[in-house]
């Protein structure tokens, strides 16, 4: 049973170090595609354009935090018989 608990974890960090991924990418698509277009109009916002493409990071960092929690839980699943 412990073997199979450990496994669960591993496959929850593993899904959500992979939907906080694409969920990064999607957003940054999202805001890199309008801040180039309002920096063609405006070139004076590519500091907003730049701080606007940094904050979907804070989304994947978040991930790894939950993902090196799900980890520590492994050796308390593992110790069930």
């Amino acid at each position: 049973m412990g073997d199979l608990g450990a496994g669960m974890v591993a496959l929850s960090v593993a899904l959500t170090l992979i939907g906080t991924a694409v969920a990064t990418a999607w957003a940054q698509k999202v805001i890199g595609g309008a801040a180039i277009g309002a920096m063609a109009e405006k070139p004076e916002l590519f500091g907003r354009g730049l701080v606007l493409m940094v904050i979907p990071e804070t989304i994947i960092l978040f991930g790894f935090v939950i993902g090196f929690l799900l980890l520590g839980l492994i050796p308390q699943v593992a110790a069930v018989p």
